[in-house]
């Protein structure tokens, strides 16, 4: 097993019915990283991140084989707490998905959940969670309000919050600004960068611009298969693999 990774990826297939949708997928993502895992629609980027939380298996008809490793644990495993993979591993959807209650209520969700009734220490992790996502300063003083009154951007930033809340080790994001326009996107692309900083972090993206703005490493993947995975720089500049480089190019996409 490689060592300076956060998550190993070992032989990951994935079915849903007969539709062979990931083959034989091989990869290490690192830690205090964004990476960024692109590729045309269908290529099965969105299934490789969900297979990291176990959220296929919630499809039915959905087949996983192979391993996959957080920190040498294998999540797979019968001893795993899928409750508690899904607090390690955060999840943040391409289109915002607020509950309707209260900005403070969305973040206290899932603190509640995992047994935290004290009032004080929830008002310091609704506020903590809603610093981190760069959200704080705009809401602090409207926690009562719907979640639903804020724009999208902070719909999303509010999603990362309460993804935030319960202590997670990863965020995994699938295509989380593809419903924002360009300075929601901004914001959020800034709040990647520092969450790396203590969260390893993993995006879908159809956007290969933001890929090189926001990512250190990047995936390129094609019909199930990883193409190409190397530091950003080095996948846009410099591709090895000739179909990258026609993805790049716009030759196809």
């Amino acid at each position: 097993m490689v060592s300076d990774v956060k998550i190993d990826v070992r032989n990951l297939s994935v079915w849903f019915g007969s539709n062979h949708v990931l083959k034989n997928i091989k990869i290490g993502f690192r830690p205090n990283a964004v990476t960024a895992v692109m590729g045309p629609s269908g290529c099965g980027k969105t299934t490789l991140i969900r297979a990291i939380n176990r959220l296929n298996e919630l499809i039915i008809g959905s087949r996983t084989t192979g391993e996959i490793y957080i920190d040498k644990e294998d999540i797979y495993s019968k001893e795993t707490s899928v409750f508690e993979l899904r607090r390690r591993v955060g999840m943040v959807f391409q289109k915002p998905n607020p509950f309707p209650i209260s900005i403070y209520d969305n973040v206290a969700f899932g603190p509640r959940i995992h047994g935290v009734s004290d009032d004080k220490e929830l008002q310091g992790i609704v506020e903590r969670s809603l610093k981190e996502a760069a959200l704080w300063d705009e809401v602090h003083d409207r926690l009562q309000d719907s979640a639903l009154d804020l724009s999208g951007g902070q719909q999303q930033r509010l999603i990362i919050a309460r993804a935030l809340s319960v202590d997670p080790e990863i965020i995994l994001m699938d295509e989380p600004c593809s419903a924002l326009d360009p300075m929601a996107t901004s914001k959020i692309e800034a709040l990647m960068r520092k969450l790396a900083e203590k969260y390893t972090v993993i995006i879908v993206t159809h956007n290969m611009q933001q890929a090189a703005r926001v990512s250190d490493y990047t995936v390129f993947m094609y019909v199930g298969e990883v193409v190409e995975y190397g530091i950003t720089k080095n996948v846009f500049e410099n591709p090895q693999n000739e179909l990258t480089e026609k993805y790049i190019t716009g030759e196809f996409g």
